[in-house]
């Protein structure tokens, strides 16, 4: 004769079932939820560039104000870096990557616009001080890219030139097509790094001061964006280069318009991109 199992009816107790993995261990904080992303679509980036024009057209003051900090920005850069090229070339362009950095009063600007409120420009002003601590890790890993990237370039002029040119010298040598070795060695230690820094700073500085995001969740969440959305993330950093370049050109001038309606656009960026939650600061 079998015995019978054990179960309640021989006193034995039964196992507990096991808890679901979404659940915390007792004592434990509960995970946080995966940040969701949008699907995208080739068209976005324009609408993004017409809702950035249309924030701008709502606060131009304010816009103003960035833009003329932009293009004082340009000049000082000129002004400083001009006796060392290699540094000016990274820096001009890294000067145009942190660019969400110093945009943060037009990103708020934006959000009050958005929630229907009216905006501020002491608000903007302020708008890094409720999330200090991650933006300033942030800033810190993109200085450090930086840096790397203008000692690479050092070390490209230094093995391709007797010396270091001057900035005319310099812009000379990328024109000419006996210096294919460097001009292939520049641009691709450029891209790799201008690639790099635009891919984990994207959506990144929005996103950690519309939500309650440590700086590595969103440089991560902004790097996931671009590996799954590439096509429409590199054709809004195409658009966001070649509107740059162009303002560049009159002497920094048209980053006056340009700068400010880029920031409003990168908002919208952000907000499409990421599916939306309730904001932990305003």
């Amino acid at each position: 004769m079998n015995d019978p199992e054990p179960g309640p009816a021989t006193g034995a107790a039964p196992e507990p079932a096991a808890a679901p993995a979404s659940e915390a261990a007792p004592g434990q904080p509960a995970p946080r939820p995966a940040i969701r992303l949008n699907p995208l679509r080739p068209a976005d980036p324009f609408r993004w560039l017409a809702l950035g024009w249309r924030d701008f057209i709502r606060a131009p003051a304010i816009g103003l104000f960035y833009g003329a900090c932009f293009v004082a920005m340009g000049w000082a850069l000129l002004e400083v870096y001009r006796a060392a090229p290699a540094y000016v070339m990274a820096l001009s362009a890294g000067f145009l990557l942190m660019g969400p950095f110093l945009c943060l009063g037009l990103y708020r600007t934006s959000q009050r616009l958005e929630a229907g409120e009216k905006p501020d420009f002491g608000d903007s002003l302020l708008a890094w001080d409720t999330r200090t601590g991650q933006l300033a890790i942030f800033g810190f890993v993109l200085l450090v890219l930086e840096m790397l990237w203008g000692r690479a370039t050092l070390v490209i002029f230094a093995v391709s030139f007797d010396g270091m040119p001057d900035l005319k010298g310099s812009l000379l040598a990328l024109l000419d097509p006996e210096n294919i070795g460097f001009i292939v060695a520049w641009v691709g230690v450029g891209a790799v790094f201008a690639g790099l820094i635009y891919a984990v700073s994207v959506i990144s500085i929005p996103m950690i001061l519309h939500r309650q995001t440590d700086a590595i969740t969103a440089g991560l969440t902004s790097l996931r964006l671009v590996l799954t959305h590439t096509p429409v993330m590199i054709l809004w950093g195409a658009l966001i280069t070649l509107l740059v370049v162009l303002a560049m050109l009159p002497g920094f001038a048209g980053l006056l318009v340009v700068g400010p309606v880029l920031g409003h656009a990168s908002w919208h960026a952000y907000r499409a991109a990421v599916a939306d939650s309730a904001p932990e600061h305003t």
